[in-house]
């Protein structure tokens, strides 16, 4: 065999569409065919001047020095192939990838990744069809054979998890240039994570495993930490989505401490909003008749949420659940796949180097040691230490991946002397902990001692993060208090990149392209074992939970500006990470930050859906000792357990705690307190239906001090709450004018989130007055406020108050639907207070819902995303001046 081309090579990968069945329906006939066939492809590609260096099967690999070569020897191949007689007028359809990369050689094969992009890139294809990577078509279409045209196909994600692709493909003349849609990623709803490495090896690990999976409704991939479970569940899952037509979603538990947040967790994942205490009935809403699989990775830390995962699972039998844990969920049905370690070499009887590639483990290693240094190569000197190396560390991934780390500065011989010594050290460490989790704390440990005394620093304190950190919050919480005897401190951005390089946290996209880092769960947990030995544990959380406390008061402060949605999704991004400040707080009795931290988050757990856990936090905040010494802060805290309160519905609780935010407030004369107090109080009179003159009165007295204050926008809110009052005493005609005076305010001040109420209450108003067109601009622009902002208490009203709209210009059928949508948001988020606002609009879904049709109109709308809720309520059908349609009932009475 001739020398086989390195640098820039382009490759060809070819497979028979449906061999299968064709060898099954051939018989003995298949043999000479499948010769036949391999005849035809490896003429084309000697013919121009191509290598074969690779046959399985029904498939070849072959590589030539230029892409336009590839380009012609496909076409060859495929006008060949088109022309055979094939037996019993058969029809050989074999698909061709072509990618041009670099061609790095290890003995008589490539490695890397530009060889797994072919042959993901063939994959996506069909039998007779011609697939291109960027690279390979802007080289060869300035050189196209006659009669061949390229045809854009736009950007894909292959099935290797890998970035986008943009592909092409070839229109051979004479040939069939038309098929199904590429089978790539993009072919079915997913939200599985890009990888930045290619996944090696484990091909039969991915047969066996697809094959349970097609069985079995529950499968779990178990063993110790550093096994590669979750990269071998996402590759299983990219393979199988031909078969989930209706998504693949990958649900990461890593962060995840609480057993009842587990279902929560899966249907944010699936894009809903927090679900609260309904998880289990609104996951069975949404997936019922549904072909979803769903990828729970790291399930060990909440084994206690199996009972609920079974019950998903008996509830919803098109439902697949792939998982990872380091034990059995044990669930009846349950099949479980321990995930073997990679595939080892022999080290008593090693092929020779060229061989070693062949096994997934020495591959890995070569892979990333190529990564961290390019020139790296596999010799006669260094192959024997390889293999060792990957037999010492069993076959896991991790601590493989952690000692090709150190080629960057380290020989494999010398790799091995230390981690030899190191893995010898632990051999006698804790007897009730797996054997291979000793080994992987070997190597953990052992990359541990390879850092300077900066670097182990930083990597204790980096634990505890929740859901990873991006580059301010390592600075803020991880450099300050710098001990000297650890050296002077270092920049942030240095110290990041110090650990990147030795793999022990890892990057990935934040928002605006910003990076973010994350430990590995079982780095983290060895991390924060090193930062209880080092200091007091408390000092480093303490910090943590100053920042981020700082980070959501920051926030608050700009929730009602222009930057709203901007801070919303941070504090999304960093929900996790308030989560573990609040739990600080309370685990140590740090009363004073917990109540900084509840007054400041209260308004994000509102308008993003998560109401029924702050009124968790916030009754376990206030029951914190000493609550009463810090009487500033009650003043905000009580207030926001107030209107999380308020925001439920549940006006008694609400009026409780503003009665308590109002006595505090006056007792240390905090005006602007009892202000907002006053306020606060008026709606439980008017949206409680209690006494609309005294919640009138109660916005009045807040307007008047609000007005001593100087505070313009605090009269707009006054005179908003006035409107409410109004409304919920059904006297319209005052609360059109004020509300026009709050709009007028709210749209001069630029308080989106104000105008976007005021518009939602001039809407309730025009539909009361019959001015049904008015009313539907209102709930549009309103809704447009709340949309680009995802506020989903917005979303829970605004779309109960389109319902409302088009029931009473007698679209009765379609007013059920938005109804439905809309009450599966309350239901999710908490928001409860639709009913008040619809006796205001005189709907009552319960009533309508005695007439079957609509019972399943409504049940149709419990089904629509958020998207498809929200086009069925923008869409605007009655006639120009308000009237039903035709064919409509002319009165829009509540009952029936």
């Amino acid at each position: 065999m001739q020398q086989l081309p390195g640098g820039t090579v382009t490759f060809l990968f070819t497979d028979i569409q449906g061999s299968t069945n064709l060898a099954q329906a051939l018989g003995e006939r298949w043999p000479p065919v499948l010769v036949r066939h391999l005849e035809l492809l490896e003429s084309a590609v000697a013919a121009n001047q191509g290598q074969v260096f690779g046959t399985e099967g029904d498939a070849i690999s072959a590589v030539f020095a230029t892409a336009p070569r590839a380009v012609q020897a496909a076409v060859d191949a495929q006008r060949a192939l088109a022309s055979e007689p094939w037996p019993d007028g058969v029809a050989i359809l074999v698909r061709c990838g072509l990618h041009t990369g670099e061609g790095r050689l290890q003995g008589d094969n490539y490695v890397g990744i530009d060889l797994h992009r072919v042959a993901r890139i063939t994959n996506a294809g069909h039998g007779g069809q011609v697939l291109l990577s960027a690279t390979t078509r802007m080289l060869a279409e300035s050189a196209l054979p006659a009669g061949v045209t390229i045809r854009e196909l736009g950007e894909y994600r292959l099935k290797d998890l890998s970035r986008p692709e943009q592909l092409s493909m070839l229109v051979i003349e004479g040939l069939p240039d038309s098929f199904p849609a590429l089978r790539t990623l993009d072919a079915v709803p997913n939200n599985l994570p890009t990888q930045l490495t290619s996944f090696l090896g484990r091909e039969r690990e991915i047969a066996e495993a697809r094959d349970l999976l097609a069985e079995a409704r529950l499968l779990t991939l178990t063993g110790p930490g550093g096994t590669g479970k979750t990269r071998l569940s996402l590759q299983l899952a990219a393979d199988v989505t031909d078969g989930f037509a209706d998504g693949v979603y990958f649900v990461p538990l890593g962060t995840i401490g609480e057993a009842r947040l587990v279902l929560p967790t899966i249907a944010q994942a699936l894009g809903l909003p927090d679900p609260g205490g309904r998880a289990l009935e609104r996951l069975s809403e949404q997936l019922a008749g549904k072909r979803v699989l769903l990828v729970l990775d790291n399930v060990e830390q909440v084994l206690d949420a199996a009972p609920e995962i079974g019950e998903l699972l008996a509830r919803l039998p098109e439902l697949r659940i792939l998982a990872t844990s380091r034990s059995p969920l044990r669930i009846y049905g349950e099949q479980e796949y321990p995930v073997p370690p990679l595939q080892l070499p022999d080290p008593r009887h090693l092929p020779d180097f060229e061989g070693l590639s062949q096994y997934a483990s020495v591959a890995l290693f070569i892979e990333r040691a190529m990564s961290v240094r390019p020139d790296f190569r596999v010799d006669a000197s260094n192959a024997p230490a390889i293999a060792e190396i990957c037999v010492q560390l069993d076959g896991l991934p991790l601590a493989i991946e952690l000692a090709a780390a150190r080629v960057r500065v380290l020989t494999p011989q010398a790799i091995l002397s230390r981690l030899g010594d190191r893995l010898s050290l632990l051999a006698g460490g804790s007897r009730n902990l797996p054997e291979r989790q000793q080994t992987l704390r070997g190597a953990i440990d052992w990359s541990h001692d390879l850092l300077d005394e900066t670097d182990r620093l930083i990597f204790a304190r980096f634990s505890v993060f929740a859901g990873g950190a991006d580059l301010d919050a390592v600075e803020g919480v991880v450099l300050p208090e710098w001990p000297a005897e650890a050296g002077p401190a270092p920049d942030g951005l240095e110290a990041l990149t110090s650990l990147l390089d030795k793999s022990l946290v890892r990057q990935e996209v934040g928002a605006g392209d910003q990076p973010r880092f994350r430990m590995l769960g079982s780095i983290r947990a060895y991390a924060t074992e090193r930062l209880a030995e080092r200091e007091a544990t408390s000092l480093t959380r303490a910090c943590h939970a100053e920042y981020f406390c700082a980070l959501v008061e920051r926030a608050a402060t700009e929730l009602f500006s222009p930057a709203q949605r901007r801070w919303l999704d941070a504090l999304e991004r960093e929900h996790d990470n308030l989560r573990a400040a609040i739990a600080f707080t309370l685990e140590e009795q740090r009363t004073e930050l917990a109540l900084r931290l509840l007054a400041a988050t209260w308004r994000f757990w509102q308008m993003r859906g998560y109401l029924p856990e702050g009124r968790e936090r916030a009754e376990r905040i206030l029951a914190l000792p000493d609550v009463a010494g810090h009487p500033t802060l009650r003043v905000r805290a009580v207030e926001a357990a107030g209107g999380i309160a308020y925001w439920q519905g549940d006006i008694t609780a609400a009026r409780a705690w503003y009665d308590e935010q109002r006595e505090v407030a006056v007792s240390i004369g905090d005006r602007r307190g009892e202000a907002e107090a006053l306020y606060n109080q008026c709606f439980t009179f008017s949206v409680g239906g209690d006494d609309m003159i005294q919640g009138r009165a109660l916005a009045e007295e807040a307007r008047q001090r609000f007005h001593e204050l100087g505070d313009r926008l605090g009269e707009g809110r006054a005179l908003w709450a006035m409107v409410n009052s109004y409304i919920f005493e059904e006297d319209i005609g005052p609360a059109a004018e004020i509300d026009d005076q709050a709009i007028a305010l709210f749209r001069e001040v630029d308080d989106r989130f104000m105008l976007g109420w005021a518009l939602y209450t001039r809407a309730l108003i025009h539909a009361r007055l019959g001015e049904y067109e008015a009313a539907h601009a209102a709930l549009v622009e309103a809704l447009g406020i709340f949309r680009a902002t995802d506020d989903v208490s917005g979303y829970a009203l605004v779309l109960d108050s389109f319902a409302s709209l088009v029931w009473l210009r007698g679209d009765r059928d379609r007013a059920m639907r938005i109804a439905g949508a809309a009450a599966v948001i309350q239901d999710v988020s908490g928001v409860g207070l639709a009913e008040a606002n619809r006796q205001a609009a005189q709907f009552s879904p319960k009533e309508a819902m005695s007439v079957p049709e609509l019972a399943a109109a409504f049940a149709e709308g419990q089904r629509l995303n958020l998207e498809e809720a929200i086009e069925l309520a923008l869409r605007d059908d009655a006639t120009a001046d308000g009237s039903p349609r035709a064919g409509e009932p002319a009165e829009a009475e509540a009952g029936l």
